[in-house]
């Protein structure tokens, strides 16, 4: 009987021996490779892309709108006409002035005529001083009034030349104000051109964050629809007051370069982002807080094993806290069931964990 318990206990204390050196499961966990933020992101915003230069045109005379030679896009060379009023009253003008012209060049040659005969009378002693000099008089009044005749034809023939609206520069009609038919007054905006040559971005940001802009803010401009056409941008202008209804103000931005895709009137993506001292930021969920500290797994690649670090917190969101120190860029830390590990413990890393 003894022996059979010795035997039972001896197989009993094996088995046990057994379940003891059983090594611990591998535990999958999911993983990210730290990296540090250089940059600080204030926000994205829509905008477009506009000519630096636009000038707002019209009729340097008034009248009736005959006809509209482009439409809105169009671009057109210097010297390209746009549009054209009814030249009716300035052609009438015209024939007015050239009459009163006409009439005082003939009164011209009358006043001319009287002069040289008063004159040889006075030099033969026959005629009087009184009436060579009231001729000489009207002679110089009809020249005054021939002169000032000419110039009115001239004005009329400018007024004329007015009734065509052309463009003063190489540009592209980004708007029309007015339509055929309609009447406009001398220097009425008529038409918009805008200088295709140089280009920025437009856009609105909120009148709180432009009084938090740093002075080395960057701009990161790229089409809404093709993002990988992008380019940098610095503010050259931000409007004083912001619209009373949005509270925003208008921001232009330099381009650093302008991609041939950055077409006048194209929408535009803005990332607005400030260079910051290195950061990291983790999820929340890698954070474990314990005795009033917060540490963070650290995976060893090598022997995938982990072990706590404690860090220092900077800030924290509802999904983020970003970590001043404690973990370097190029680690790997678990993102996820932190509160199960144990120092040392073999774990797997999960295949779809960022690298």
């Amino acid at each position: 009987m003894k022996h059979l318990l010795l035997v039972f206990a001896s197989v009993m204390l094996v088995a046990c021996s057994k379940e003891e050196a059983a090594p611990e499961p591998v535990r999958p966990v999911l993983s990210i490779k730290v990296e540090a933020l250089g940059e600080q992101n204030l926000g994205r915003f829509a905008g477009s892309i506009q000519a630096r230069y636009e000038s707002n045109v019209g009729f340097r005379v008034p009248g009736r709108i005959a006809s509209r030679s482009v439409d809105v896009g169009a671009e057109v060379e210097k010297g390209a006409l746009l549009a054209s009023l009814d030249p009716t009253d300035q052609k009438n003008q015209l024939r007015s002035a050239e009459g009163d012209l006409a009439s005082i060049r003939a009164n011209l040659i009358n006043a001319q005529a009287t002069a040289r005969r008063q004159q040889s009378l006075f030099d033969q002693g026959v005629g009087s001083q009184a009436q060579l000099d009231a001729a000489q008089t009207d002679l110089k009044t009809t020249q005054a009034s021939l002169d000032q005749a000419q110039a009115a034809v001239n004005q009329a023939k400018d007024q004329l030349n007015y009734v065509e609206l052309r463009a003063d520069h190489k540009a592209v009609v980004t708007a029309w104000m007015a339509e055929a038919g309609q009447v406009v007054t001398a220097g009425q905006q008529v038409v918009t051109l805008a200088q295709p040559d140089i280009k920025e971005a437009v856009i609105d940001l909120p009148d709180t964050l432009v009084d938090q802009l740093p002075q080395d803010v960057v701009f990161q401009v790229a089409l809404q629809l093709t993002p990988e056409i992008n380019t940098t941008a610095v503010v050259r202008e931000i409007e004083p007051q912001a619209e009373s209804t949005t509270r925003t103000r208008r921001a232009r931005l330099t381009l650093s370069e302008t991609p041939t895709a950055f077409r006048l009137g194209s929408a535009i993506s803005v990332t607005l982002s400030s260079a910051i001292k290195p950061q990291i930021e983790l999820p929340l969920s890698a954070l474990q807080e314990v005795e009033g500290k917060s540490r963070i797994w650290i995976v060893d690649t090598q022997s995938q094993t982990v072990s706590p670090r404690d860090v220092s917190i900077v800030s924290r969101t509802d999904t983020t806290v970003v970590v001043a120190s404690g973990v370097k860029s190029g680690e790997r830390v678990v993102s996820a069931g932190v509160n199960s590990l144990k120092p040392g413990q073999k774990v797997k890393v999960d295949e779809g964990s960022p690298q």
